[in-house]
């Protein structure tokens, strides 16, 4: 047998080093052989390496997601869970609830009310001569339309009226005051006869007094005197700064009026800008109905102030009473304050007949009060303010004792017209037939656009309806 060499033959030879020289021989499955190359991993290995890659994670996406760490139940007792709110308001009676919703808001308006009142009274100086300048241009702007509708301008106008008004009012206070100095020795003469007599008649007439109780009581009087002396002398020192603050006030009061007169209109328009756009139109109306209550009411006061001293001046000078004249402005100015002005005059005008001509005279004078009063109450007030600005008695005492109370004879003269210019503005606006009203349509100098034409705020409210 013949033995063939390989590495002799040229032909086997030269194929299996064409198939040794083939790149990626070595990389087949199943074989052994050891690659060539150092550092280089066989195809086995990575074929293993990556079965064992491919196990594992097959592993962990198998394996279970470990439980969460709970609180140790043991140690820590489950929180019970939170009760419902409990609504306590069914258990609180209606009554309560009622008078604790009122409680609060009248709380509420009456520090309102508080504050506002001490305001007023910090600014006192400014505020009374403002009001008493609106007073007196409800007065006087009658005049100045007067003279306007006669083709007389504004300015003109405004100047005749305020030069005609400072000259009355300085001729009747010139007459007044030279009236009373004339007459005062008179009045002191018979106050002396008039005690002599008042004495007499207390210790020999029904009381029986002794002059010793007469003589203690004169005692205490001048007692009395004495330890107010101080305060006497010290308040005639202040007469100086109490007669410079007059004056100011009184050039305030003049130099606010001219404005009110002149331009009242535009001051009012531009006041009315603060109020909110959609209830502007409604605030307008009602502020005009509120100034043409004003204008109402001070004319009908100073008409009804008229005819009362003019009653009483008139039987106080038939009687020969003294300081006829000084008494009739008395009633005049205190006219302006209803009801108590009017008892107080008419009281000094009794006392002073009484001292002055006896009792006699003192009782007829009573008597032309009473009638003079009667007559304001029922005819003059009813016919002149009307039912727009008529208000209750009740509450024109009311309102001048707090204002007495509060602001003194000032707050006195401002209360009534106060009170009666927040009826007509309060009415304006609960009234729905205002709610079509331009303001354009209200005229301030005309008493029948005071009040709302409705009908339903002049009936008094049946027991059904309160």
């Amino acid at each position: 047998m013949a033995t063939t060499d390989r590495r002799s033959d040229p032909g086997t030879g030269d194929a299996d080093g064409a198939r040794r020289a083939r790149p990626g021989a070595s990389d087949r499955p199943g074989h052994d052989q050891p690659d060539p190359r150092p550092g280089r991993r066989s195809a086995r290995d990575v074929a293993r390496a990556a079965a064992r890659a491919a196990q594992r994670r097959a592993g962990a996406a198998m394996a279970p997601a470990p439980e969460p760490l709970l609180p140790d139940t043991a140690e820590t007792p489950p929180t019970p869970p939170t009760p419902p709110p409990v609504d306590v308001t069914e258990h609180v009676p209606r009554a309560l609830r009622l008078a604790a919703a009122l409680g609060w808001r009248v709380l509420v308006v009456a520090a309102a009310l508080y504050v506002l009142g001490v305001v007023v009274a910090y600014l006192a100086p400014v505020v009374v001569p403002v009001a008493i300048a609106l007073l007196l241009a409800a007065l006087l702007s009658p005049a100045v339309s007067w003279l306007e509708q006669r083709r007389v301008p504004r300015g003109p106008a405004t100047a005749l009226v305020m030069v005609g008004g400072l000259a009355a009012l300085g001729g009747v206070l010139t007459f007044v005051v030279r009236t009373f100095v004339s007459g005062l020795p008179q009045v002191t003469s018979q106050l002396s006869v008039s005690v002599d007599t008042v004495v007499d008649w207390l210790t020999a007439g029904p009381l029986r007094l002794s002059p010793a109780q007469l003589g203690a009581a004169r005692d205490q009087l001048l007692a009395t005197l004495d330890a107010n002396q101080a305060a006497l002398t010290a308040g005639a020192l202040t007469t100086a700064a109490t007669i410079g603050q007059i004056l100011t006030e009184f050039l305030l009061v003049l130099f606010t009026l001219i404005f009110f007169l002149h331009g009242g209109e535009q001051i009012w328009r531009f006041l009315i800008r603060a109020a909110p756009a959609p209830v502007r139109r409604r605030v307008d109306v009602a502020g005009r109905r509120a100034v043409t209550a004003l204008v109402s009411y001070v004319r009908a006061t100073t008409v009804v102030a008229v005819v009362d001293a003019v009653a009483i001046g008139m039987a106080l000078g038939i009687l020969g009473v003294p300081l006829a004249f000084s008494l009739a402005a008395l009633v005049f100015l205190g006219a302006f304050v209803p009801i108590i002005g009017a008892v107080v005059a008419g009281a000094v005008a009794v006392l002073i007949a009484f001292v002055a001509n006896g009792v006699v005279s003192a009782l007829i004078v009573l008597a032309v009060v009473i009638a003079v009063m009667q007559l304001e109450s029922h005819v003059l007030q009813p016919l002149l303010l009307g039912r727009a600005v008529k208000l209750h008695p009740l509450a024109v005492v009311l309102a001048i004792a707090t204002g007495l109370l509060v602001g003194g004879i000032a707050g006195a003269l401002l209360a009534v017209p106060l009170l009666a210019v927040v009826n007509s503005a309060v009415r304006s606006l609960r009234s729905p037939a205002d709610e079509h009203v331009r303001p354009e349509d209200v005229h301030t100098l005309d008493p029948a656009d005071t009040g709302p034409a409705d009908p339903t705020l002049e009936r008094e409210p049946t027991i059904d309806e309160t």
